[in-house]
């Protein structure tokens, strides 16, 4: 089975929420809304559904390549409810993840709305970013 490791550096180095991000040869930027921060970037939990929108896009596409479906655009709008007291500590009731994640597709192409529903569950099913949410992955905090 072929393998491919992905791999990212983040990094902060001073008193504001700003931190710095490192994939392939993109620098790009994590931030906190004001007050807090600065707001000179997304914050983590935006990134993260950037994440799961970015790749229902590009697998959706490739599902459409592969089965030769004339796909003309697919557009992702995703909200998620998150318990902000349980990350900031105020409480250990609960989790810290989202509880819910709603992803809201439009879909443009010579498909039925039944035919629709079926191609969002194959992306669904082959996205590694929803399987990542839907199911365990490890996660391995290690010191270097």
């Amino acid at each position: 089975m072929p393998k491919k490791t992905v791999t990212v550096t983040t990094s902060i180095t001073d008193r504001s929420y700003e931190v710095s991000l490192k994939a392939r040869d993109f620098t790009m930027i994590i931030d906190q809304p004001k007050p807090s921060g600065n707001d000179a970037g997304p914050t983590p939990l935006e990134y993260f559904l950037f994440g799961l929108g970015g790749c229902t896009c590009t697998v959706g596409k490739t599902i459409a390549e592969q089965k030769k479906i004339n796909l003309r655009s697919i557009e992702v709008h995703i909200d998620g409810e998150i318990n902000t007291d349980f990350l900031l500590g105020k409480t250990t009731e609960g989790r810290a993840g989202f509880h819910e994640i709603n992803v809201y597709t439009t879909i443009d192409a010579d498909l039925t709305d039944e035919e629709k529903i079926e191609f969002l569950h194959e992306i669904d099913k082959r996205c590694p970013l929803s399987d990542n949410i839907q199911g365990i992955s490890k996660v391995n905090f290690i010191l270097k």
